[in-house]
């Protein structure tokens, strides 16, 4: 009898998990063909569908459902036992995925994650941006990245980084033409520059100094969902824009941007990498957790 080899187990796990036979070749590093090979073979061996497929979805059949649930399980234990082994290795290899927000991404890509990198030669990293909260674990991640604040209470949390402050600002040609605001109130007359959020809502802005808390949903003829956008448009002279400090500096500091309101902007909790309570820690994500402890808060 044939035995299955992992490939076509991890195979089916990614589909059932990401419900796309083209996002589960990504995760596995694949091609979607080799991936709809593998695992329509394991099928024909086990003489079931596992997979009910249109041209517009994919789903668990009822015998798929059941399969997932016995299989899932049991590969998690067999990659534990060979982390295990990996754990013994000089240093860690393998794949580490984790999830993280754009903003997040820029600040840790280059004194942690190539910095990890060159320690780590034998570990490949797969940073993946979005603006949407997910669940690591439902999602195939071993770990994420966000803003302290947004953390599952079930996850464990590594914070790291200096607190996390925003800013208001607006080029110096907006600035020729409006007066600038000395309080939030202020805004009310200005052109902003609105942000969606990933939930699809629009961002109210938010300020606070001395216990006084203002919120506003500001006017602005211009909506966007991307942090570098809306950050183009300021500098263009679009409108004012609320942004991480981080994103802002450089543009400060150059004079393309002024910054205003900053006695309203007060610091908030910062970065934090957070992973699912595990008995035995991945040898490349404690690698990682390390390197995080070592030189996370000094940039």
């Amino acid at each position: 009898m044939h035995k299955s080899g992992l490939i076509e187990l991890e195979a089916v796990i990614a589909v059932a998990r990401r419900g796309s036979f083209r996002a589960a070749a990504v995760e596995l590093g694949m091609s979607s063909t080799a991936l709809s090979h593998a695992v329509a073979g394991l099928e024909a061996r086990l003489g079931v569908r596992l997979f009910n497929r249109t041209t517009r979805s994919v789903s668990l059949s009822a015998a798929g459902e059941q399969f997932v649930a016995t299989v899932a399980p049991a590969l998690s234990d067999i990659h534990g036992a060979m982390e295990a082994v990996n754990s013994h290795r000089d240093t860690p290899a393998g794949l580490l995925r984790i999830n993280s927000s754009a903003g997040a991404a820029r600040q840790i890509l280059t004194p942690i994650v190539l910095e990890y990198l060159r320690r780590y030669p034998d570990m490949r990293v797969d940073l993946v941006t979005e603006g949407r909260m997910i669940d690591i674990i439902v999602d195939g991640f071993d770990a994420g990245i966000r803003t302290v604040d947004t953390v599952p209470k079930d996850m464990i949390a590594v914070p790291f980084g200096p607190p996390l402050r925003f800013a208001v600002v607006g080029s110096p040609g907006y600035f020729e033409i409006h007066p600038r605001p000395s309080v939030p109130q202020d805004l009310v007359q200005h052109r902003c520059i609105r942000a969606r959020l990933p939930s699809g809502a629009l961002y109210r802005w938010e300020f606070e100094r001395s216990g006084d808390v203002v919120t506003l949903d500001v006017p602005g003829s211009l909506t966007l969902d991307e942090p570098t956008l809306i950050l183009e448009a300021a500098r263009e002279g679009a409108g004012l824009a609320h942004l991480s400090e981080w994103s802002a500096d450089a543009d400060i500091a150059a004079g393309r941007l002024l910054r205003v309101l900053e006695d309203w902007t007060p610091s908030l909790p910062g970065l934090c990498l957070y992973y699912p309570s595990r008995r035995l820690l991945p040898a490349g994500l404690r690698a990682f957790v390390d390197l995080i402890h070592e030189v996370g808060r000094h940039f």
